[in-house]
């Protein structure tokens, strides 16, 4: 029995570690703008949203944000993510020229859920921050919910939720991916 336990253990953990690993990744990528290699990190059925956050009175806080399928600030599919990449490669995607520099900041990676031997479903604390020209800053913090599946041995995001604790976005645009 403390055999078995101790095995079960030793899987979640590194499962676990698999899993901070893939997110980690993920992050480097994107700030060493290697999109096309990030692309690859993504299942072809993948959903990329993020809800608008509005302050509620206590009682209403359900309706903090959006409700899926309702207005997002991202609500896109693998080939409007692929779209706004190859936009930005041409090289003409004004809200990146020069391009911005950023640095992704994973924290508190938790499974929240498995959906079974290929598929989990984690949740993460995530500071995004971007400078561009010589005064633009942003800094975007919030909380992520990822489902990761398991695709030809490697873990790919097929569903991202990102929810911003801000209200207002004061970025002069929002072009970044999270």
């Amino acid at each position: 029995m403390v055999a078995e336990d101790t095995a079960a253990a030793i899987e979640v953990l590194l499962l676990e570690r698999e899993i901070e690993r893939t997110l980690y990744r993920e992050a480097a990528l994107l700030d060493a703008h290697d999109y096309r290699a990030w692309l690859d990190m993504l299942t072809e059925d993948v959903r990329y949203w993020m809800p608008i956050r509005s302050t509620r009175a206590a009682d209403d806080a359900e309706r903090e944000f959006t409700a899926f399928g309702d207005a997002a600030l991202f609500d896109e599919d693998r080939q409007t993510l692929e779209l706004r990449i190859e936009k930005r490669l041409t090289g003409y995607a004004w809200s990146e020229d020069p391009p911005s520099r950023t640095r992704h900041c994973i924290t508190n990676i938790r499974i929240v859920e498995r959906n079974g031997p290929d598929e989990v479903t984690t949740t993460a604390n995530m500071i995004v921050y971007r400078c561009r020209l010589d005064t633009d800053e942003d800094w975007w913090v919030g909380r992520r919910v990822d489902r990761l599946r398991k695709v030809d041995g490697a873990w790919k995001i097929a569903y991202r939720a990102i929810y911003l604790d801000q209200t207002v976005l004061k970025s002069k645009n929002l072009s970044t991916f999270f």
